[in-house]
C-alpha cells in the first residue's frame, strides 16, 4: 500500500501519537485525512477533516464509518491507560480501559471493514505496546488490554485476509508524549514512532517494532515464565 494519495483516518488525534499519525499522514502525501476524537474541538493540525468519534459508542463509530466511506487506511491510535492493578484495583477502570483499548478498535474494525473492501482493501495500523507481553503492578490493567488487543488484531488479520485487507500491529515501549511525561528514559519521539508504522504498511508487514525497547522484551517469549520475570525485573530496574 503506498501512503501517497491514501485517504486515512485517525482516531485520537488530537494530541501525542494520533496527531503525529495525522501529520506525517499529511507530509506523506495522503489525499486526506480524517482526525478523529471525542472532542473535535480540540484538533489543531491544519489541513485535516475533523470528525466527532468515541470509540466506546458504537452510534458515534457507525456515524463516522458513515461520514468517511472513502477511507484506505484506519488508524487505531485511542486509548487510555489508567494505572490499575487487577486484583485492588478499581474494576471499573479494568471495564474502561477493556472498552478503549480493546473493544473500541474492534468496533472501528467492524465498521470500517466494508469501506476498506470497497477501496480495495488498504489496511488497519492497530498502535499496541510492548505491554502487550509483559505486566508491571500499578498498570497490569494495561497489560491485560494491550494483549487482549494484540490477539484481537492477530484474529482480525486472518479475517480479513480475504478482501485484501492488511493489518499491522504497531509495538513499541515508551514514546515521548504526555503519558510518558513521568519517566527520564530514552523514548520514541512520536513523528519517528509514525514513521515506522506508515513504513510498514507500505512494505506490507503484519508487525513493527518500533524502537529497542519492543524488540528486545519480544525476542524473551520463548523463555520460561521465571526466566522472563526475571529479566523483565532487571529491565525495569535499569528505568528506575
Amino acid at each position: 500500500m503506498d501512503i501517497n494519495n491514501s485517504v486515512a483516518l485517525v482516531t485520537g488525534a488530537n494530541r501525542g501519537l494520533g496527531r503525529a499519525f495525522a501529520q506525517r499522514l499529511l507530509e506523506r502525501g495522503a489525499r486526506k485525512v480524517y482526525a478523529t476524537t471525542r472532542r473535535p474541538e480540540t484538533v489543531d493540525l491544519p489541513g485535516v477533516e475533523v470528525l466527532a468519534l468515541d470509540v466506546t459508542d458504537p452510534a458515534s463509530v457507525r456515524a463516522a464509518a458513515q461520514a468517511a466511506p472513502d477511507v484506505t487506511l484506519l488508524v487505531n491510535n485511542a486509548g487510555i491507560q489508567t494505572a490499575t492493578d487487577l486484583v485492588t484495583g478499581s474494576l471499573d477502570n479494568v471495564r474502561r480501559e477493556l472498552e478503549t483499548n480493546v473493544f473500541g478498535g474492534l468496533a472501528t474494525i467492524r465498521e470500517f471493514a466494508p469501506a476498506l473492501a470497497a477501496n480495495g482493501g488498504g489496511a488497519v495500523v492497530n498502535i499496541l505496546s510492548a505491554m502487550s507481553w509483559f505486566g508491571v503492578n500499578g498498570a497490569n490493567s494495561y497489560h491485560l488490554t494491550k494483549a487482549a488487543a494484540w490477539a484481537m488484531t492477530n484474529g482480525v488479520r486472518l479475517e480479513l485476509a480475504e478482501q485484501g485487507t492488511l493489518v499491522t500491529a504497531v509495538h513499541l515501549g515508551l514514546a515521548d508524549t504526555d503519558m510518558s511525561a513521568g519517566w527520564s528514559v530514552s523514548k520514541i519521539a512520536p513523528s519517528d514512532l509514525a514513521d515506522a508504522a506508515l513504513n510498514g504498511v507500505e512494505a506490507g508487514s503484519a508487525e513493527v517494532l518500533a524502537d529497542q525497547w519492543s524488540r528486545d522484551i519480544k525476542s524473551r517469549l520463548t523463555l520460561a515464565p521465571e526466566e522472563f520475570n526475571a529479566a523483565m525485573d532487571h529491565a525495569l530496574a535499569t528505568l528506575a
